[in-house]
């Protein structure tokens, strides 16, 4: 019960502090969530992007 009102205490009591934890946890699951798409779609995808196959269509200069 210490933890939930020791939160409640230094987040949610006021307005400002309460708006600015939302904004930042929104912040942090959008760039959370972004990488791990990112990542997903690699995996997914590993040996059909351009990025994976260009050597094999790039030539040598000489």
């Amino acid at each position: 019960m210490s933890l939930i009102n020791s939160v409640y205490r230094t987040l949610f009591r006021r307005s400002s502090t309460f708006a600015l934890t939302i904004v930042v946890g929104v912040v942090v699951f959008e760039r959370a969530f972004d990488q791990g798409a990112d990542a997903l779609f690699e995996h997914l995808n590993q040996g059909k992007m351009w990025k994976h196959i260009k050597h094999q269509y790039e030539q040598k200069e000489e």
